[in-house]
């Protein structure tokens, strides 16, 4: 490992620990060095971080000049946090003089203002924040010392519009920074090289790095008493409440993970009145509770006070829980991917055994956990493909480039045609595009206030500082229902909900909301005030978007287990009613299935 005398300080750092690098990460640091930029794929929990950072490191330490040398992209804020810490660690116990920070939605505005006139080294950050930053002017000098970016969680970017904003932010970088180094960092991925070559863009040779972990995944099933008496639609599973608290130990520490934050409200609250003398030992975490929340949870499961957390995708990529021993997956993950992202939560440590608790929400579901078991079995894994030239994503990116230095739209041109999504851009559709952010189009030209761009000398530029100003606080492709802010009447936030929810709301109404009973007292400047109530309710915010869509690569061995337990029951008689018929035979399916599958 020590070949390359610029990682000897990591040896020291790694010695200090008593740890040995593992083959794939010694393997990284050395292509990083080279100049190759490329995708590192292995299983959770298994030294990913340190894999992507340090050869960076190496190269940092002994010269770490002024301005951002290392980007990480993280595409939760919930990642952010312990990424820095994991950075942090061996720059504090060996003394080295390099600066980390992170930059997302839940950072101050002050910390954000200063680092816009001062970069630290590392910077830890989300697409959205990215997109941000590059529309402030000056870019060009803010990143002219960027030599690498690191792409974390690749698989939850690369088959999104998010993905496709963050390929459009990197072609641009790179027109800065042409030697930049990009490296992505997955656990779950099937098309490896189609995922590498969208990371580093076109142009590029990417390096893929493997490793021979072998982590193991057990799936146990929570099966209910009766298959007749399950319900054949829905996705709470309270009805297994009970069961679960039984199966489960309120001594080891568990992530309950549910698909949407209304679930997770609902199975928390039900907890909680299952278990009242353990409340101090429950927690529920979700997106839309204040960040100072979610960050005590997460130092309780560390710590080990808090033992059992209901939780949604909040936590289910990257986050280092070592204390965690389960996992318990509320319905059906949908995703092979996803379930294994779920499950390296527990015995998150290279070559562990995951343990999933699978609890089934209706009577389908019991086919799937058998898909799900067949799946993981043969090593199957979903494919994510890059967008395929989305316009809407690419309209906003060149506003926010025209809010910042602006752009020359010739030499943006041929950036774009260095990534997977516009590669096939038709000079055509760029100028319709131009068109469109300069004039409106021909549908919109009429209105000034589409009019967002202006050319002067070559360049394109924003046309007015107010709609550079509303431009900022919009960025991003994720759409959702206005938040509103929930604040307790002495002003101490909470979280946020839908607008959409509180409008159905009136003064005196109690809901249930981040483990409280709440009172709705005044709506003011899109914030809801509320008190503290001992009056019940089991009334819950709901959030739009929420329902996951399965899989292609599940569904393909979802019907290969209805085809196998069809053939093993054999022909029968058509008989009338074949609406009857079809209820009958899929409850004898899974009849057959259970005893298969679930004992």
């Amino acid at each position: 490992m020590t070949a390359d005398p610029r990682l000897t300080p990591i040896a020291e750092y790694f010695a200090t620990r008593g740890w040995q690098p593992l083959p794939f990460q010694a393997e990284t640091w050395a292509a990083y060095l080279a100049g190759q930029s490329g995708l590192i794929q292995v299983p959770t929990g298994s030294g990913k971080t340190y894999a992507a950072v340090m050869g960076p490191m190496a190269e940092l330490i002994p010269n770490p000049t002024a301005g951002l040398y290392l980007l990480y992209i993280t595409p939760l804020r919930a990642l952010s946090r312990d990424i820095e810490q994991a950075i942090k660690a061996p720059i504090e116990a060996m003394g080295w003089a390099v600066t980390v920070e992170s930059r997302t939605g839940d950072t101050s505005s002050s910390q954000k203002a200063r680092q816009i006139k001062q970069m630290p080294h590392i910077l830890i950050t989300t697409p959205e924040s990215l997109a941000v930053m590059l529309s402030y002017q000056d870019s060009a000098k803010r990143f002219g010392a960027l030599q690498a970016v690191i792409l974390d969680e690749w698989h939850e970017l690369i088959s999104s519009k998010r993905g496709t904003q963050v390929e459009l932010c990197l072609a641009f970088l790179r027109s800065l920074r042409p030697q930049l180094r990009t490296w992505a960092i997955s656990a779950t991925l099937g098309n490896l090289q189609e995922a590498a070559q969208t990371a580093v863009g076109l142009g590029t040779e990417p390096v893929i790095i493997r490793a021979n972990l072998k982590r193991d995944t057990v799936i146990k099933s929570i099966r209910p008493e009766s298959v007749d008496t399950f319900p054949w639609a829905g996705h709470l599973g309270l009805r297994m409440f009970e069961t679960l608290v039984e199966a489960l130990d309120i001594d080891k520490s568990t992530l309950i993970f549910t698909n949407t934050r209304n679930q997770a409200e609902r199975w928390y609250q039900a907890l909680s009145f299952a278990l009242p003398e353990q409340a101090d030992k429950l927690a529920l975490h979700h997106g839309s509770i204040d960040v100072n929340q979610r960050e005590a949870i997460e130092a309780g499961v560390k710590n080990g006070a808090i033992k059992w957390v209901v939780c949604t995708s909040s936590l289910d990529l990257g986050v280092d829980f070592q204390p965690v021993e389960r996992v318990v997956q509320i319905g059906s993950a949908k995703n092979l991917a996803r379930l294994l992202q779920r499950a390296g939560r527990s015995a998150h440590v290279p070559e562990g055994t995951s343990e999933v608790f699978f609890l089934p929400t209706n009577a389908l579901e019991l086919l799937e956990i058998s898909a799900f078991r067949r799946g993981l079995a043969t090593g199957d894994m979903e494919t994510r493909h890059p967008q395929p030239k989305p316009y809407d994503v690419l309209v906003q990116h060149l506003v926010t480039l025209a809010c910042g230095d602006g752009f020359e739209p010739q030499a943006i041109l041929a950036s774009l045609r260095q990534t997977v999504a516009y590669d096939d851009l038709t000079d055509e559709e760029y100028q319709w595009v131009l068109e469109f952010i300069e004039q409106g189009g021909q549908c919109l030209q009429a209105y000034p206030r589409y009019k967002k761009v202006v050319r002067e000398d070559g360049r394109y530029r924003i046309s007015d500082t107010k709609l550079a100003r509303l431009h900022r606080m919009g960025i991003g492709t994720i759409t959702s229902n206005t938040p509103v802010r929930i604040v307790y009447t002495n002003r101490r936030e909470i979280g946020t909900v839908e607008e959409s929810f509180v409008s159905r709301l009136k003064k005196g109404d109690v809901f249930f909301f981040a483990g409280r009973q709440l009172e709705y007292f005044q709506m003011k400047d899109m914030v809801l005030y509320v008190k503290g109530t001992t009056r019940k309710s089991t009334v819950t915010p709901t959030w739009g978007g929420g329902q996951l869509a399965i899989s292609d690569t599940l569904s393909h061995h979802l019907r290969r287990e209805v085809e196998r337990v069809r053939l093993g029951l054999g022909r029968k008689r058509e008989q009338r009613g074949r609406g009857g018929l079809l209820r009958r035979r899929t409850l004898t399916l899974i009849k057959k299935l259970s005893v298969l599958c679930l004992s």
